[in-house]
């Protein structure tokens, strides 16, 4: 991966493949700004879970179409200033991407059928992608049991929602994973353990990577560092299972 900060925009939403995901996930897990981002753009994307139908004022469809009208296309570029102008642009690209989805789910134009959607006036909740699962009103919170050996003061939950298909593990006293290893996560699906990212090393919240409203548990396990397990080892320190 030549630019792991470049993926934040595709990880938010799901378009990365299993090994761009992975491999992202382990730079997350390093990365304060890209959390940031992700966290960011999961924002919006919630935000596009509490929408009303509105009807547009008459004169949105000449503004539109008025704009673009005055939208000047830029020159081609060739040669190495080429490869600077897109160096510049994708960089610029990335700050202009979590404000443009923002403003996407403050208002959606359907084309051709004359309807806006916007944002719920009485909405003004903003949430980090853990917080949105931890306030979901479908929000299911399991207990995970921790292996012996591992401290007894520490505590491991795991908080799924359906609705938005994310699940979080939250901490309280966990003990770091030994050096050189990390903690991963994973998720049971038909009867088959998947990765899920590694828990955050500075913070004692994690989302699950990947679709959670289909998993029937989930676990925690020690791993290598910068390896990309296919299965928990023997090191599995907690698991849980989602009941109804």
């Amino acid at each position: 991966m030549s630019d792991s900060h470049a993926l934040s925009g595709a990880y938010a939403l799901d378009a990365l493949d299993d090994l761009e995901r992975a491999e992202f996930e382990r730079h997350l897990a390093t990365c304060p700004a890209c959390r940031d981002e992700v966290d960011g753009l999961a924002e919006a994307a919630s935000m596009m879970t509490e929408m009303s139908l509105t009807v547009p004022p008459p004169e949105l469809r000449d503004r539109v179409l008025s704009g673009i009208a005055t939208v000047r296309p830029m020159p081609p570029v060739v040669g190495e200033v080429r490869a600077e102008v897109t160096s510049l642009a994708d960089r610029r690209d990335r700050r202009r991407f979590r404000g443009l989805l923002a403003a996407a789910a403050a208002a959606v134009v359907v084309a051709g059928t004359g309807v806006v959607w916007t944002a719920a006036q009485d909405d003004t909740s903003t949430y980090t992608a853990a917080e949105a699962v931890q306030n979901a009103d479908d929000a299911q919170r399991f207990r995970v049991q921790l292996a012996e050996g591992v401290d007894p003061d520490a505590e491991a939950t795991v908080i799924r929602s359906e609705d938005l298909n994310r699940a979080i593990v939250t901490t309280v006293d966990m003990p770091p994973a030994p050096e050189g290893y990390v903690y991963e996560l994973w998720l049971l699906r038909d009867g088959q353990y998947v990765a899920a990212g590694p828990m955050a090393t500075d913070s004692d919240e994690t989302v699950f990577s990947g679709q959670a409203a289909d998993a029937t548990g989930a676990a925690i396990s020690i791993e290598e560092a910068g390896t990309q397990p296919v299965e928990p080892s023997d090191a599995v320190v907690g698991t849980v299972e989602f009941q109804a």
